[in-house]
């Protein structure tokens, strides 16, 4: 099927509205607030003193590719890491720091304290979680897995300490179609869970025998194919890039599909002077000190008519302030504990993860 083809085939994506799509498409760009690809002039005095605090007390701050500009820039300056889920366990494994502070979301921290059991692990935020891990509840789950004894359960790292004990391999994006390959060239039936997006992505790579649990990600999901083909009709010469949490009518535009890092190397060998990007946003300011000379839009996540209230931004991640970092490193709250029976059962299917490709 074509982009015309597509255009046409995606009533449900359409809202009412008077505004023709360049029009639209240029009151999305208006509505992104500025992303800050530099931390403001405002973090600048609060940077300096959360600079001193991690270097004087031997912290690591590992953050994720859609936290704050700011936060990201002094992870990078203090000597801890920016990446996606995968790297931040590996980074917190090796790293040789005894207090990681992990700015993310829940599931990251407690991966964190799974494979590092003998460090602290803090979070700026106890309440930052994530869409996928709350709606896949253990107890639920267990009975999903309990009604289907036969299959392989596969389980995305988005999921919660408990959820992961209960499965034999946990994955991330960038491994996920390969741990799938792997396990249907030895016959297994896959039970997977929980982003149904991904699954669904994963299933048509592999042609595997996978059943899926019914989750998604708020911010991926709003991404809409009538929004990305109305920004191409205005950037004609742009790439479109996707993470595979996304629709897949939206998948079916793009590009490059991949996990957060994988899009980052992907815009690098891309020509195109424009990028279309369907990820959370923070994504960004790595993005763009890897292509300073391209051009990065965007995609919109409410449709049509949208005023873009998320525009790509996880509300958890939000949660990871300057503010609440400075408070957490100074008062050393906020940190992560996991059941140790819990988090020696789960650490079986974390290690398998780290173990498949390193």
């Amino acid at each position: 099927m074509d982009v015309g083809e597509l255009a046409m085939a995606l009533d449900s994506d359409r809202v009412s509205s008077n505004m023709s799509p360049r029009e639209l498409v240029l009151r999305h760009l208006s509505h992104i607030p500025t992303l800050g690809l530099k931390p403001t002039a405002d973090d600048v005095g609060t940077l300096e003193q959360l600079r001193e605090l991690l270097t004087d007390n031997n912290v690591s701050l590992i953050a994720h590719y859609y936290t704050n500009p700011a936060i990201q820039s002094l992870a990078e300056e203090s000597g801890g890491i920016v990446s996606d889920s995968l790297e931040m366990a590996r980074f917190g494994q090796r790293s040789e720091s005894q207090l990681l502070i992990v700015a993310g979301v829940a599931f990251m921290g407690e991966t964190a304290k799974i494979i590092s059991p003998n460090k602290r692990v803090l979070m700026p935020s106890h309440d930052a979680t994530c869409s996928l891990d709350i709606g896949c509840p253990a107890s639920q789950f267990e009975e999903f897995c309990d009604n289907n004894p036969d299959r392989t359960v596969v389980v995305y790292a988005n999921t919660s300490a408990a959820v992961k004990a209960r499965a034999d391999w946990v994955v991330t994006s960038s491994i996920a179609v390969e741990v799938i390959e792997y396990l249907d060239s030895q016959g297994k039936k896959i039970l997977w869970a929980p982003d149904r997006y991904l699954g669904s992505y994963v299933q048509g790579k592999t042609g595997a025998d996978m059943l899926l649990w019914d989750g998604s990600c708020v911010v991926h999901e709003e991404f809409k194919a009538q929004g990305v083909l109305n920004m191409l009709n205005i950037y004609p010469d742009a790439a479109i890039l996707v993470h595979p949490e996304s629709p897949s009518v939206v998948i079916d535009l793009a590009d490059f599909v991949g996990s957060t890092s994988q899009l980052i190397s992907a815009a690098k060998k891309m020509p195109n002077p424009q990028l279309i990007v369907a990820t959370d946003r923070g994504i960004l300011y790595k993005m763009q000190q890897a292509v300073p000379n391209k051009q990065l839009l965007m995609a919109p996540t409410a449709g049509n008519g949208a005023t873009c209230s998320s525009c790509g931004d996880c509300p958890w991640m939000a949660m990871n302030t300057m503010d609440r970092l400075l408070d957490c490193l100074t008062s050393e709250k906020n940190e992560v504990h996991v059941d140790p029976h819990i988090a020696e059962k789960a650490l079986v299917a974390v290690n398998r993860m780290l173990d498949f490709k390193k």
